[in-house]
């Protein structure tokens, strides 16, 4: 397995914080983030504290209200969005190598992440530049336009799994939007999310604008991230994470009337019908699962095949598990990274110790592998488990790790009812042959995205969220701008006569 580069290769950013427009040193707590794959520290960085939030969303508030930013007509705004994909796409290498040596993940996995956040950058540009108001149909004597504001400052929360393109998929249609940004990366991965702000900050210098259009906040959710959901600034949060955090986050937005976008957990069920093209589906199922180590809102978690075909199917299903290559994100062969942290990678262990417990049988995997090439890093193999009955907590519970769950189905009806009998409703793969069943199912399960003979695919063109436990509103598509504006009402009367009512 090729090693991971020496630290003194990747381009880590110093240890500071961006706080109301200005690099500096956060003034709370250290964290030391650590490579997943080798347990070696790569940096040390400071929390933002909870006064130095407040300070931000001042800041932030004067750069949103400053007329530079302020009286930008939105083909001006555009200028800003596309400048920033251009340093992303001209930064992809360093990005990428600080996001797998951060988070663990195969670099090709991270080259297409950034890869991603540039397109996110540039299509929201396109939206911008396109977006049409409205003059609505007038029922009196007067004419009636629907036109978009800023909210002013918002607030971005995101986890650890994903930085760069989640933090692209809020900061693109928020500046578009015309607001000013608090970004707050995830405690174990801040180093990319800290990359990313000084491109922006760059950009911003460039073309004359305010830096505290964006502020880069580390530290912990309970603090940092409280911190900005509670600061009466803030008029907005888009918010990616679990369902108990997003649960909290909701009930202080509650309390201050603001609205907030919450894309939070899942436990996605991927079906195989009968008639399935077997070696596609079989091919959708490990990378709908398996890539991401597993880390992953949306992965096929709760694999349903139909009994004719349930043994064969996973019965090579667990013999390619087998086969899939474990090694460091810098190894071009690896098919399976570490996890992001060993508190993580162990939590996942605790889950398959309770699946044995509840009676499950381990088809494939189910332990850190064995070897001196893992004993520093925060592997596990992955694994397929079977034997269980759809409530058992394994199947109902997401583990956020590379362990699939496989339960026979009879019938479409029993397969709808196992599958919608989850508190989640993010994502569903479906892998027939038949269009018919596909279309029925898919409009049945409950589920944000289907994926039919496809899976994990993804298009900043098309809005992406959850029902149920797995979130609130949508992000991406055209109409992911508007999430992060308001829409205010104008009538222009037009009869020369006074209001009737005032004779």
């Amino acid at each position: 397995m090729t090693p991971t580069p020496p630290d003194e290769a990747l381009p880590i950013p110093p240890d500071e914080a961006l706080i109301a427009g200005a690099w500096r040193r956060g003034a709370g707590a250290p964290t030391e983030t650590v490579d997943p794959a080798t347990g070696r520290p790569l940096a040390t960085v400071h929390a933002a504290t909870v006064e130095e939030v407040a300070e931000a969303a001042e800041a932030a508030a004067r750069a949103a209200a400053d007329p530079r930013w302020r009286d930008l007509l939105p083909h001006q705004r555009a200028r800003l969005l596309t400048r920033i994909a251009e340093l992303i796409d001209a930064e992809g290498g360093r990005l990428a190598a600080l996001q797998t040596a951060d988070t663990g993940k195969a670099l090709t996995e991270t080259r297409a992440l950034v890869a991603s956040a540039a397109g996110t950058f540039r299509y929201t540009a396109a939206a911008l530049e396109t977006a049409e108001e409205a003059i609505t149909p007038a029922r009196g004597a007067y004419v009636t336009m629907s036109v978009y504001e800023p909210i002013g400052v918002v607030g971005a929360i995101n986890p650890w799994n994903s930085p760069v393109a989640s933090d692209a998929q809020k900061l693109a249609p928020a500046l578009a939007g015309g607001n000013a940004v608090l970004l707050k990366p995830a405690d174990w991965t801040p180093l990319v999310s800290l990359a990313l702000g000084r491109l922006v900050t760059r950009a911003l210098d460039e073309l004359g604008l305010p830096t505290a259009l964006l502020a880069v906040l580390p530290g912990r959710g309970s603090v940092v991230g409280d911190a900005i959901v509670r600061d009466p600034r803030v008029g907005k949060v888009s918010f990616t994470g679990g369902t108990s955090t997003g649960r909290t986050l909701a009930h202080a937005a509650a309390e201050k009337l603001m609205p907030v976008s919450l894309e939070l957990g899942g436990k996605s069920p991927t079906v195989v019908l009968a008639d399935a093209d077997v070696e596609q589906a079989l091919a959708g199922v490990m990378f709908g699962v398996f890539s991401s180590s597993g880390q992953s809102c949306i992965a096929g978690s709760r694999l349903f095949v139909a009994r004719a075909l349930y043994d064969d199917f996973v019965g090579e299903l667990a013999e390619r598990v087998r086969k899939l290559r474990v090694g460091p994100g810098t190894d071009p062969a690896t098919q399976v990274a570490p996890l992001v942290h060993h508190r993580h990678r162990d939590a996942v262990a605790a889950y398959v110790d309770l699946a044995r417990a509840e009676g499950a049988r381990v088809l494939a995997g189910g332990a850190v592998p064995e070897g001196e090439e893992y004993a520093d890093g925060a592997y596990y193999l992955p694994t397929l488990l079977d034997g269980l009955p759809n409530s058992a907590r394994v199947c109902q519970e997401e583990i956020f790790g590379p362990v699939l769950v496989a339960l026979p189905f009879d019938d479409e009806d029993d397969l709808v009812a196992q599958a919608d009998a989850s508190v989640y409703g993010l994502a569903c793969g479906i892998w027939t042959r038949d269009h018919r069943a596909a279309w029925r199912i898919a409009r049945r399960i409950d589920a944000g995205t289907v994926w039919i003979n496809t899976y994990k695919q993804f298009s900043i063109s098309t809005p992406f969220g959850g029902m149920k436990d797995s979130g609130l509103g949508r992000e991406k598509g055209r109409d992911g701008i508007r999430q992060y504006q308001r829409q205010k009402s104008l009538y222009w009367g037009t009869s020369e006569s006074p209001l009737p009512w005032a004779n």
